[in-house]
């Protein structure tokens, strides 16, 4: 959530900034909301001082035997306005919240300035794409001999689920396994397991709510409990990041490093007829997590960081990929700067992401309320930042389309054979 002082004191700032989003902003609506606010705010205020001034009034009144009865009449009639006024109070800070609640953050001064993906700008390029002496194949069609079942996925569940028996669904977890062992003892992060359903406040505080409600999959729990909504992660971002809702942390609690392997659910409600094919773009699909809650003066090393311990992953793989900084226009909603890696797939002829690594410096931490002492003393919102390490369905897909062979046939990455038994080729089964 944007900071509301920022708003008061620097509109103009504001809208332009926002503007850069592709945003928008109803200065209208606000400044509506603002001048409620302050109305009531200074009616409460000036009738509660009346409500003191006439209550000693009546002490002094009575103290020295005379008739009290007006002014108590009065403090009779301010008692109502006053009540009045201080119900109405709330209902315009909820509004109020409610409007800023639908408000992106604002994106760094370093963020390139662009509509949509077309403005992203290449930082960088590590590794170069394998040719091939045959006709290359995709995941899809390298995948079915090696048991990739989409047919089974969508049976059981509908379209865009993937069912993995034998070798391939050994080399996904093993890919699983490998990133986390990577993150947790060669990069400090600490591995946890998270819920997979949580409640709404909780989407609320990362900024999946209440924008992005259609993007998620949902029920209502009942029964015996009171009626509670409540939602399948889209990512574990979302669990590791509340970890420290409502909380004030220590300085030297700091930095938080995280990391979880979850499932990951998305309804694609947005996505169209876009990748149907195969399994870029599932309902469910596995990433490996990182998190990181940081002092603010460390959250712009921290983002670099986070991105070095990602690229550490597809290097170990000898996957070739670039880092991309997404513009203004294509940045998620809690975001302030992304970086986004992207694969290379043969199939396609081009890099895809397989990670998005995201400074929400204090965007998160003001709808959690998630604070630290800091030096002076004072209780300050920390910075969070998130990033994938990586999407482990993708990096399947990126694997086995980069060592593919000809006769079917894929290569395993050094780096994983130990977690695969010693395993070196995958061989296709009849």
């Amino acid at each position: 959530m944007l900071d509301i002082q920022m708003l008061r004191s620097q509109l103009d700032v504001v809208v332009a900034r926002l503007a850069t989003r592709g945003l928008q902003f109803d200065t209208a609506a606000f400044l509506a909301l603002e001048e409620e606010r302050k109305q009531l705010q200074t009616r409460t205020q000036e009738l509660q001082a009346r409500r003191n001034n006439l209550s000693k009034q009546i002490g002094m009144l009575k103290g020295k035997g005379e008739d009290a009865s007006a002014v108590l009449a009065e403090v009779g009639q301010l008692g109502d306005e006053l009540k009045a006024c201080e119900q109405a109070l709330p209902v315009v800070l909820d509004r109020m919240n409610a409007f800023l609640a639908g408000l992106p953050n604002l994106p760094q001064e370093s963020v390139p300035v662009g509509e949509d993906e077309s403005g992203n700008v290449e930082v960088r390029r590590w590794g170069a794409p394998a040719s091939f002496d045959f006709e290359v194949r995709d995941h899809v069609d390298i995948g079915a001999r090696l048991g990739l079942d989409f047919d089974t996925g969508a049976k059981l569940s509908g379209s865009r689920f993937t069912f993995m028996r034998g070798q391939v669904a050994r080399l996904h977890r093993a890919l699983a396994q490998f990133m986390l062992d990577t993150q947790t003892g060669e990069h400090g992060y600490t591995e946890c397991y998270t819920p997979y359903i949580v409640n709404r406040e909780v989407l609320e505080g990362t900024g999946q709510l209440p924008k992005f409600k259609e993007d998620m999959f949902w029920v209502l729990r009942g029964g015996d409990e009171e009626v509670r909504e409540q939602y399948l992660i889209s990512t574990s971002e979302i669990s590791l990041t509340n970890t420290v809702r409502e909380q004030i942390l220590t300085a030297d609690a700091l930095p938080i490093k995280l990391t979880a392997h979850s499932p990951c659910f998305r309804s694609e409600a947005g996505s169209g007829g876009r990748d149907v094919r195969g399994m870029i773009r599932q309902h469910q699909f596995d990433k490996v997590e990182m998190v990181q809650i940081v002092a603010p003066d460390q959250s712009e090393a921290a983002l670099e960081e986070m991105v070095g311990h990602a690229e550490a992953i597809l290097q170990r793989l000898e996957l070739p990929y670039r880092v991309i900084t997404l513009c203004t226009g294509d940045m998620g909603f809690s975001a302030a700067k992304t970086y986004d890696l992207e694969v290379w797939l043969p199939a396609q002829g081009t890099y895809r992401e397989i990670s998005s690594c995201s400074n929400c410096e204090s965007f998160q931490a003001r709808r959690m309320q998630a604070r630290f002492k800091n030096a002076q003393g004072k209780n300050e919102l920390v910075h969070t930042l998130n990033g994938s390490g990586l999407a482990v369905g993708r990096t399947l897909v990126a694997v086995l389309e980069n060592y593919q062979r000809a006769d079917g046939s894929v290569e395993v990455p050094k780096a994983l054979r130990p977690y695969m038994g010693g395993l070196e080729v995958l061989t296709p089964q009849a």
